[in-house]
């Protein structure tokens, strides 16, 4: 029985309405007071607590899909996903502050020159004047002296919503994969930026110009670089910047990337949705602006606007995922469009959740290297 399917809630639901219905039998044996009696009423209660506990947990999975599989559950589904391509064929000053380091230990060397740095940074929008903290991860290199002059390539590094920054540090593991990427050959080495979208909290803005609200989307296409380039040795080329993101991350890696390829050569939604929604943590996004409305839907920027000059990677998983069909038309409808360049991972099975990103995250850093420029 899948951890999904209708056939493991029905049977959690039965076996617990089983007990229940054997507790109430049963109670009026096992009022005594011997310790025979008391560990059978303990015995029962607790079994039935578990029944209920379990076939809760599974009616919540099936309406929100966080997990897909049992080996998705515990974690041990670690089948790594596959990029697969449907092209043919700093100086110092700025809107940025560092307010605490951390270093990525290399080998048992704490030293910045082997393992890299996360500094904690507050930023704050020259134009929107929106102020956020954020992650940024410094690759060894960028302390190593023969590199003292060279700039680097970043990737912006978004979380879902709500999600928190050090997520992707402790748990994604951004750093430390792309280390390890790096230090394999399998990757250059690249500044991350790591953020929530939610940069206006705790209201979820989707990354969208609000009128008369939070200015989001300029906020990531101008001020975000703006204080980055000021305050590291980042390229300045359109080329140098990329951005990925997971979930509402994902939809806003995807958005950016096409509304803005100026500034961003690549973007990697990872369980990405497509437009963006309007409900309770969202409020009013548009304010009955039809033409904002209709930018912020991919499909709809797609078929009315010019093909924008930018790489992007979607992924999803055939089982366990609600935007698997979506994610295909999107690639059918992306592939139709010169000069916007498509990829894909696509899982076996795998949730809405940091297993399956986890999986996902090698190969996106891999993707994301090999379509960006240090100068």
């Amino acid at each position: 029985m899948g951890l999904t399917s209708n056939t493991a809630l029905a049977s959690a639901v039965s076996f617990a309405l089983v007990l229940f219905v054997g507790t109430v039998w049963l109670w009026p044996r096992l009022a005594r007071r011997g310790w025979r009696a008391v560990s059978g009423r303990v015995g029962l209660l607790l079994a039935t607590q578990l029944a209920i506990f379990v076939s809760v947990g599974l009616a919540a999975n099936q309406a929100f899909g966080f997990y897909a599989t049992w080996a998705d559950l515990f974690g041990q589904e670690d089948g790594q996903g596959v990029v697969v391509d449907h092209t043919a064929g700093g100086g110092s000053g700025g809107p940025l502050q560092v307010v605490e380091t951390r270093r990525v230990r290399e080998k048992g060397s704490a030293r910045p020159e082997v393992g890299g740095q996360i500094q904690k940074v507050d930023i704050v929008g020259r134009t929107t004047r929106i102020a956020t903290p954020a992650y940024v991860y410094l690759p060894p290199e960028y302390f190593q002296p023969q590199y003292r002059t060279r700039t680097f390539p970043a990737a912006v590094v978004l979380t879902g919503y709500p999600g928190t920054a050090q997520a992707l540090v402790d748990k994604l593991h951004y750093p430390r994969t792309a280390l390890e990427l790096a230090k394999d050959g399998r990757a250059q080495p690249m500044i991350l930026v790591m953020m929530r979208p939610t940069v206006a909290p705790p209201r979820d803005t989707e990354c969208v110009d609000i009128p008369d609200g939070p200015q989001t989307e300029s906020f990531f296409a101008e001020d975000l670089p703006e204080a980055v380039l000021a305050h590291y040795r980042v390229g300045t080329k359109p080329g140098s910047w990329g951005i990925i993101g997971d979930s509402t991350g994902g939809y806003c890696a995807l958005k950016l990337a096409m509304h803005h390829p100026e500034v961003y050569a690549a973007g990697a939604g990872l369980s990405a949705y497509y437009n963006a929604p309007v409900d309770p943590t969202t409020g009013d996004l548009f304010h009955g602006n039809k033409s904002l409305k209709d930018r912020a839907n991919l499909f709809w920027y797609l078929k009315h606007m010019p093909a924008p000059d930018t790489s992007l990677l979607v992924t999803t998983s055939r089982i366990g995922e609600s935007n698997y069909q979506d994610t295909l038309r999107f690639i059918e409808q992306v592939k139709a469009k010169k000069p916007t360049r498509i990829s894909s991972i696509v899982l076996d099975s795998g949730g809405h959740n940091f297993n399956t990103w986890r999986r996902e995250i090698p190969g996106t850093l891999q993707w994301i290297s090999g379509r960006l420029t240090d100068r």
